[in-house]
């Protein structure tokens, strides 16, 4: 297969990520433009024994860093825009890479010729500066204490607002009906045996949130069919796994707001 062949398989990939990289589309395209006429000239740079799609987003961050930097957003008409401006250049491109594109740490390594520690590190400052804008309200289902305080010491660490949690179905449509949150973790299987999967679902009929669900069952929910959740985590859980999809989930949300203050 020939370079030019394997770019434009991928093109739809790079112009997402390079018009994200500088809120622009013009922008972007132009930049993956200036990747092909690298190719045309240096086909050799193309490594065939490597991963097709990681090799193609390695080359172009070789010349988009190798361009002039993008200072800003440009036209920004959305609040994922806005908060991706607000991160520093390289931890953009370490969080793009990860969260939107779905590369592994270990990849967006080698995407971007860094030390896979320093991506780990840029994934955290990228995770504070978006927790940052988009604190939020969050609801915690969950009918296992420990967990819950684990949970909530996690929330609470990126600035969130925590409330809950709710152990039963009744008790986290209760919950939503009263605090309105910005976000939902629940657990599938509740305390008395109901489903924490129905209660969402009833909570989404009036309160459009974004939904992580954590659970021990993944297969319950991984079958192959639509609708499958966005969001998922399987128990047990590492923190930083939390923290990154808590951060993405409100990231991408156009509702999310910093939570008000409790009133006293």
């Amino acid at each position: 297969m020939s370079v030019a062949k394997v770019i434009f398989e991928h093109m739809p990939h790079l112009r997402r990520y390079a018009r994200a990289l500088s809120g622009s589309q013009p922008v972007g395209d132009a930049a993956v433009e200036a990747l092909l006429e690298r190719l045309i000239a240096e086909p050799a740079l193309f490594d065939f024994d490597e991963e097709p799609l990681e090799e193609s987003f390695r080359l172009f961050s070789l010349v988009w860093n190798a361009r002039a930097p993008v200072t800003g957003i440009c036209s920004v008409s959305t609040l994922p825009d806005q908060r991706i401006e607000a991160i520093g250049p390289v931890a953009r491109q370490v969080f793009l890479l990860t969260a939107v594109e779905g590369f592994t740490p270990g990849q967006a390594s080698r995407i971007l010729d860094l030390p896979e520690e320093k991506v780990g590190r840029l994934i955290a400052e990228a995770g504070r500066v978006i927790s940052a804008q988009v604190a939020s309200k969050v609801a915690i289902i969950e009918d296992e204490p420990m967990i819950a305080m684990d949970l909530e010491s996690i929330l609470s660490s990126l600035g969130h607002q925590v409330v809950g949690p709710a152990r039963t179905h009744s008790e986290a449509v209760a919950l939503a009906h009263a605090e309105h949150p910005g976000l939902v973790l629940a657990d599938i299987r509740l305390a008395d045996g109901s489903s924490g999967l129905d209660a969402v679902n009833e909570i989404l009929e009036n309160c459009a949130t974004p939904v992580i669900f954590i659970t021990a069952y993944p297969e319950s929910l991984l079958t192959g069919e639509r609708p499958e959740p966005t969001f998922l985590i399987s128990k047990p859980f590492r923190a930083e796994t939390v923290k990154a999809l808590v951060s993405q989930a409100l990231f991408f949300d156009e509702q999310a707001r910093p939570a008000q203050p409790r009133v006293a």
